[in-house]
């Protein structure tokens, strides 16, 4: 298992684009590690990689994951979360620990917070629902990425099931006011991915929270609708 991490690293540096590497940190606040490969090509690297990662046993596969996310890259990062969805058949209730500790410890920046939160944690909470009393309480967190992981982490079960729209509009709620513009991004986000679904029931919510909404989150959650209800929406 960890022997294929070093080859993973060298497949990774012999598609480094310099010019690609200078444009994605101008994506993010915060410093970033990053190798600069392409997506095509890294999607390439995750192919040639998935045989051995699916043979590996569960056990196996996190210690690999957390050796990856450790090293702070977003390439190694996004290949983790990537092979980790794709065993979602062997996920369990108390993965959650591991998934969460990951989250606080290894997520420090919003490019790794979506690849996490948008797939394999978010297929834990589409199946093991009962667990959203806990992703709720991190919208009262310090960390910006908690916040913004609390509501982000329904779109991938909104697409699956309308249950979760009450709990995408209670965690809106709760970061209606929020003064962190990547956490109003992920909310505002998160409704814009609800309303491709049930756009009458958000635009019900954006309508009756317009006034406190910050124009960052309204202006996310709207996007995606006619230009006859965004102009209701922004209309003062």
């Amino acid at each position: 298992m960890r022997e294929i991490i070093p080859k993973i690293r060298i497949d990774l540096k012999s598609q480094v684009d310099l010019e690609y590497k200078k444009g994605c940190t101008n994506y993010f606040k915060e410093p970033i590690k990053i190798y600069g490969v392409r997506s095509a090509n890294l999607k390439e690297i995750g192919k040639k990689y998935w045989t051995e990662v699916r043979e590996m046993t569960k056990k196996d596969l996190f210690i690999f994951v957390e050796e990856l996310l450790k090293s702070d890259y977003n390439e190694e990062s996004g290949l983790a979360f990537k092979w980790l969805f794709r065993r979602k058949s062997e996920y369990i209730k108390s993965d959650f620990k591991i998934f969460e500790n990951w989250l606080k410890k290894y997520v420090t920046n919003w490019g790794k917070c979506d690849d996490f939160c948008t797939h394999a944690f978010g297929e834990l909470i589409f199946q093991f629902p009962d667990l959203i009393t806990k992703t709720k309480s991190w919208s009262k967190s310090k960390n910006r990425w908690l916040r913004r992981a609390s509501a982000i982490i329904f779109i991938f079960p909104i697409k699956k099931d309308k249950k979760f729209l009450k709990d995408i509009f209670s965690v809106s709620d709760i970061l209606l006011l929020d003064g962190d513009d990547l956490v109003q991004k992920g909310y505002g986000w998160t409704l814009k991915e609800a309303s491709n679904l049930y756009q009458d029931e958000v635009f019900e919510y954006v309508m009756k929270n317009k006034e406190k909404m910050p124009r960052t989150a309204l202006r996310y959650a709207i996007e995606k609708m006619p230009k006859n209800l965004k102009k209701q929406a922004m209309s003062k």
